[in-house]
């Protein structure tokens, strides 16, 4: 019985390793095959937010009011509106009796909101996407109007998170207000783009902080003596190279690198302390994460806030648009993509159910 139960547990482990190489092939064909085909092309999808609210609202209404209360409801809007536009227009009115300049006259429309996202990875690979974005709403954008960030990044490299920065302080020069809210975590990289709105929400819970900076290596050259290999590195200059995977480090090399990870660090808490001037720099530079409620009291953050919080608000207050620029994807793209999440289901599906296995034991 034990040998049979055994026979079919490494049957059914052969058949899903079976089943994961082949996706994974699968998807580096697909992937591989579409970055030589795709042409790099994409569309701007700009969707009102406040569209979609009102909808999720009529939907509340049909299912929970009776025909009575709705058509009431649907009446005090109608004559709530009435009043809006006829106020709208007596304004409009009085600006063309005092005739005003054009800068002023534009001050008299209503707001506008745009909403833009940012997930960041360790390459910050969404910032060609992100500055098209940015670009095409500061052609239209105006003082008295809004950008929302949607900002979620635990951080990567310097120079990548470099440039997404310089992104959002296109924004600041603008003289467009700038609010940057962060559900789960802005760290590091994130936090250097955080900083740079004129108000940073987080949720409760959210990571923030984290600036300071890092880099590691693992060193073979052991190894490599080991079974008399020899790795040679010629450069021409003397910090050419300062650290190496496979030769031997020198203590100057690992002062020179660590020299440069100083200097990049004054250049970060430089970059904070420009755009937050409030901050004890010494006291939340020191590479520790906090979260949004102590990021508070450190003044990391301006507010505790989800960003669908901030939204409805804002929705209530303003017209509030969605605006994504989508890259075109080949098939092979596509097929790539459907396979990598078809491969995460799965494997979250194993491990949900080894971990119910687990518990319901002890």
């Amino acid at each position: 019985m034990l040998i049979e139960l055994l026979a079919q547990y490494g049957l059914f482990f052969a058949k899903v390793a079976t089943f994961l190489i082949a996706v994974i092939i699968l998807i580096t064909v697909a992937v591989s095959a579409g970055q030589r085909g795709g042409d790099g092309e994409g569309r701007l999808e700009v969707k009102k937010i406040n569209d979609r609210y009102q909808q999720m609202e009529d939907v509340m209404r049909s299912a929970v009011l009776d025909e009575h209360a709705i058509k009431e409801l649907d009446k005090a809007e109608k004559q709530k509106q009435k009043e809006k536009d006829k106020a709208a227009k007596k304004a409009a009115k009085q600006l063309s009796k005092q005739s005003k300049a054009e800068d002023d006259d534009q001050k008299a429309t209503d707001s506008q909101v745009y909403v833009l996202d940012f997930d960041g990875d360790m390459k910050a690979s969404e910032v060609e996407n992100f500055r098209e974005e940015i670009t095409t709403v500061l052609t239209l954008a105006k003082p008295e109007d809004e950008i929302v960030v949607r900002l979620e990044s635990p951080g990567g490299m310097v120079h990548s998170y470099g440039l997404a920065s310089s992104q959002l302080a296109r924004i600041r020069s603008a003289n467009i207000p700038l609010t940057i809210c962060v559900d789960k975590v802005a760290a590091s990289g994130g936090y250097m783009m955080a900083c740079i709105a004129d108000k940073i929400l987080a949720a409760p819970f959210a990571v923030i902080g984290s600036i300071g900076v890092v880099a590691g290596l693992p060193n073979f050259n052991k190894v490599l003596k080991k079974f008399d290999v020899d790795y040679d590195v010629l450069t021409a200059g003397e910090y050419k190279r300062t650290l190496t995977m496979l030769g031997e480090n020198t203590e100057a090399g690992r002062k020179k690198f660590i020299d440069d990870l100083e200097e990049t660090h004054e250049l970060f808490k430089g970059f904070v302390g420009e755009y937050r001037p409030k901050l004890d720099i010494p006291l939340v530079a020191t590479g520790e994460t906090w979260y949004g409620k102590v990021a508070l009291e450190k003044q990391l953050v301006d507010g505790i806030s989800t960003s669908d919080e901030y939204i409805s608000q804002r929705v209530k207050e303003a017209s509030v648009f969605e605006v994504k620029y989508v890259q075109k994807k080949s098939w092979q793209e596509k097929l790539g993509v459907a396979a990598q999440a078809a491969v995460e289901k799965s494997i979250d599906k194993v491990i949900a159910k080894g971990l119910h296995s687990w518990t319901t034991r002890h």
